[in-house]
């Protein structure tokens, strides 16, 4: 799979790599605003990342409780369109699900990066970029 940004050995010391939490409620603008509903992890799993693991976008696979496991892809990081002041881990299944499952287990295989996390001038180019991000993880 062709790479948007060329990948340093610490991303790679850190793939693939797993990531099971709770899924929670986020900051509510995945669906509403960005047309991509996500499950966000606690802060817990966040603050257990390695220390240097690389902001960004990576792709893989998920499951939600004992379920299906599916294609997804994983922002780490700061979104700095939105100004974050904490560090978040928001996660899109690649799978309509019949309905949420907030509160449930999440299971996360992180298999690659995509790109570092960047700002955006407007939503409609956050929005581009995600779309463009799921495209190439579905590859």
């Amino acid at each position: 799979m062709p790479r948007h940004e060329p990948i340093s050995d610490c991303i790679m010391r850190h793939l693939p790599s797993f990531y099971p939490g709770q899924a929670m409620r986020g900051f509510g603008r995945g669906s509403k605003q960005l047309g991509m509903p996500t499950a966000n992890f606690p802060e817990q799993v966040i603050d257990n990342l390695p220390a240097d693991i690389s902001t960004g976008i990576y792709y893989g696979w998920a499951s939600v409780g004992s379920g299906d496991v599916h294609k997804m892809v994983v922002g780490i990081g700061w979104n700095p369109y939105y100004k974050n002041t904490k560090k978040s881990m928001e996660t899109h299944i690649m799978h309509t699900f019949k309905e949420d499952f907030y509160g449930e287990i999440l299971n996360v295989a992180i298999v690659d990066y995509l790109r570092p996390e960047k700002n955006f001038d407007s939503l409609e180019s956050l929005i581009s970029a995600i779309q463009g991000d799921t495209e190439e993880a579905k590859k």
